[in-house]
């Protein structure tokens, strides 16, 4: 969210609506983020398991 909205000042309508490849795209062009498919995929199994869906 910190990146979405704050480095990319993109609307809150906006970060909500993007895929999750569309952020990961944007935070690769920036430089953020990890880095290999396996630490993807765990920070992405986290998030699930943070925030499941109800």
């Amino acid at each position: 969210m910190a990146f979405g909205l704050g480095r990319l000042a993109w609307p809150p309508d906006r970060f909500w609506a993007a895929t999750p490849r569309e952020l990961a795209a944007a935070m690769k062009a920036w430089g953020w983020g990890a880095s290999g498919a396996a630490t993807e995929r765990t920070a992405f199994e986290a998030l699930m398991a943070a925030f499941p869906d109800i």
